[in-house]
């Protein structure tokens, strides 16, 4: 017997409110709230009776017990639909989820302008050396103005590992503001995709040795977990920078210090860690050329409510059976759409 009520479930905190008040307004959907404790008394009959998952992406804040993984998925037996709370899904297990018949869904390209913000000033930060001479002037007296000479960022090269949502938009900005030349390097995109976004499309191995700046820009999947490692940092140029809003794991930490303290690139700006948040004690803590930040590149007032937003409208269009657009697993839709009309009594319709 198809069922009435649509039951969502997050875990201590979704990315603004508005996502819940949009929820709020649908009197056939509810949403239960849990403690970041998967082990709580209550979790148990929320996730059996759950039809969505709005997920944390941070995989170092959410629970792992609720990280999408095959045991969660062994406890939520009418689960349709998992969404992420940003672009990032480091907390989903995509093979586990398919193979149960689980739709995901992230809300890319919500934070875009945030994190393409957030590399860009890292870039001008690092290129002007404003880190160095600021730490330099909280600790002694008198500076050498011309031992922190700067570089401009107007008609260099930036290479852009992952030109989709957010590196598409740092290029636009590089490019307008500044006239860089930019060389992405992105397999999924085809030369001609790659030149609408004002880039030429390169390899690793071609970019690395003529970027100015290296920027992170990609999801952190099996294929670029240690993408940046020492044969890479090996690649780049004295006078370059290495800038990360991505993923923690897609650069090698260990390398990267070896680098930094060979003096083999100029300095790194680093918004994501291997693990987060990092000890005051990191390594990559020691260096005054290295500008640091806790996974905050997305976390703006605008950024958040518009992911809000598209989640919450990219739920209640799945829930609705109406097509989703921001799918990561398409390949699980014939068992989705087959548990979806056994739970709900009508068939979905798919992209295109």
């Amino acid at each position: 017997m198809a069922v009435n009520t649509k039951r969502v479930f997050y875990v201590d905190h979704v990315a603004a409110t508005n996502f819940l008040d949009i929820l709020a307004g649908r009197p056939d959907i509810r949403v239960d709230r849990l403690e970041n404790d998967s082990s709580a008394p209550g979790a148990d009959a929320v996730l059996a009776a759950a039809h969505a998952f709005q997920i944390g992406s941070a995989r170092d804040e959410l629970d792992v017990g609720f990280h999408a993984h095959a045991a969660l998925l062994t406890r939520t037996p009418d689960l349709l639909v998992i969404s992420t709370n940003g672009a990032g899904y480091d907390t989903v297990d995509l093979d586990a989820c398919t193979a149960a018949g689980v739709l995901v869904v992230n809300q890319a390209g919500g934070n875009k302008e945030a994190v393409a913000e957030h590399a860009l000033a890292m870039m001008l930060c690092l290129a002007k050396r404003i880190i160095e001479t600021d730490r330099f002037m909280r600790r002694s007296d008198g500076i050498e103005r011309n031992a922190f000479m700067g570089t401009e960022l107007k008609g260099k090269t930036l290479g852009i590992i992952g030109i989709g949502h957010v590196g598409g938009r740092l290029a636009e900005l590089c490019k307008a503001l500044f006239g860089m030349r930019i060389l992405a390097v992105d397999p999924y995109l085809t030369d001609a995709q790659i030149a609408a976004k004002g880039a030429e499309k390169s390899t690793l191995a071609a970019m690395l040795p003529v970027a100015d700046f290296v920027s992170i820009n990609c999801p952190r999947t099996a294929e670029t977990v240690g993408l940046m490692d020492a044969a890479a940092f090996g690649l780049m140029q004295k006078h370059a920078y290495f800038v990360t809003t991505a993923r923690g794991g897609i650069h090698d930490e260990v390398a990267l210090e070896a680098a930094l303290r060979e003096k083999r690139i100029a300095g790194a700006g680093l918004d994501v860690w291997f693990k987060e948040p990092p000890p005051k004690d990191h390594p990559l803590m020691a260096f005054d050329n290295v500008l640091v930040s806790p996974h905050t590149a997305g976390v703006t007032r605008e950024s958040r409510a518009n992911i809000a937003r598209i989640a919450a409208e990219q739920m209640l269009d799945i829930l609705d059976g109406k097509p989703a657009s921001r799918v990561l697993n398409p390949a699980v839709w014939p068992a989705f759409a087959v548990r979806f009309e056994k739970v709900f009594g009508f068939a979905p319709k798919q992209n295109g």
